[in-house]
C-alpha cells in the first residue's frame, strides 16, 4: 500500500475536498489514516515459534537420515538460541511482525481500529446520526467506510463495498491522497442523494485528515 508521506499540499486537498462534499449535504465526513492498528509483537512471536519449532523437527529428521547425531543438550540450545535470535529481530524491526501475522488478525485490529477512531472523533455524535468515517491503516492494506445509524437505514453495504475499492486501489498504486480525495467525493455524492444540504446546516466535525 501507500509509502510515500502526505505533504502538506494533500492535506490541504483532502481537505478541500471534504469542505466542497459538505456543501451539498447534512451528512459529516471525517477521514483517518492508521501508519498501523497494532503493534503485533505477540501474534508475530508465536507464529515465528511454531515455524522454528516446525523447521527444527525438519532438521532432526534430516540430520537422522544422513545417520548424523547431535546431543540432546546441544540441539534445544540450538534452537533457544535461534528462537531469541528470531524474538530479538522481530523487537528490533517492527516493520517485520506484520508479515508474520495472518491477513485474518491484521484485519479484525484495523476494523477495531477503524471503530475506535469512529467513536473516539465523535463521528457518531452527529444530530441527525449522519456521519461518515473514511479510514485507512497502511501497514494491513486495510480500508473501510463505517457510516452511522441514520445512514445505514438508506445505504446499502455495497456502495460503500465499491468506495472501498476504489481507495485500496489508489493506495495500492502509492496515491492514497488522490485516493481519498475520490472516496469523499463518492461518499458526499451518496450523502447528496440521501440528505441534500438545508437551511441552517452546521459543521459539526473537523474538514481535515487525521493520520495516527
Amino acid at each position: 500500500m501507500a509509502t510515500r508521506p502526505i505533504s502538506a499540499e494533500d492535506h490541504d486537498r483532502i481537505a478541500g475536498a471534504i469542505r466542497a462534499a459538505e456543501l451539498k449535504t447534512d451528512g459529516e465526513i471525517y477521514c483517518v489514516v492508521a501508519h498501523a492498528s497494532g503493534g503485533y509483537f505477540f501474534p508475530a512471536a508465536f507464529t515465528a515459534t511454531i515455524g522454528l519449532f516446525i523447521a527444527s523437527l525438519a532438521v532432526a529428521y534430516g540430520l537422522e537420515a544422513w545417520w548424523l547425531t547431535i546431543r540432546v543438550p546441544h540441539f534445544v540450545l540450538a534452537q533457544l538460541l535461534a528462537l531469541i535470535s528470531v524474538l530479538v529481530v522481530l523487537w528490533l524491526l517492527p516493520g517485520l511482525r506484520i508479515h508474520f501475522v495472518p491477513r485474518r488478525l491484521r484485519y479484525q485490529a484495523a476494523h477495531a481500529n477503524a471503530m475506535k477512531q469512529f467513536l473516539a472523533r465523535n463521528v457518531h455524535r452527529t444530530s441527525a446520526r449522519t456521519g461518515v468515517l473514511v479510514f485507512v491503516s497502511i501497514a494491513e492494506r486495510y480500508a473501510e467506510v463505517v457510516a452511522d445509524a441514520g445512514i445505514n437505514a438508506k445505504v446499502d453495504q455495497q456502495v460503500w463495498d465499491g468506495v472501498v475499492r476504489d481507495l485500496t486501489k489508489h493506495a495500492g498504486d502509492d496515491r492514497l491522497a488522490d485516493g481519498f480525495v475520490k472516496a469523499i467525493d463518492s461518499v458526499g455524492a451518496v450523502l447528496a442523494e440521501h440528505f441534500p444540504v438545508t437551511e441552517g446546516d452546521t459543521n459539526e466535525l473537523d474538514d481535515h485528515l487525521v493520520e495516527i
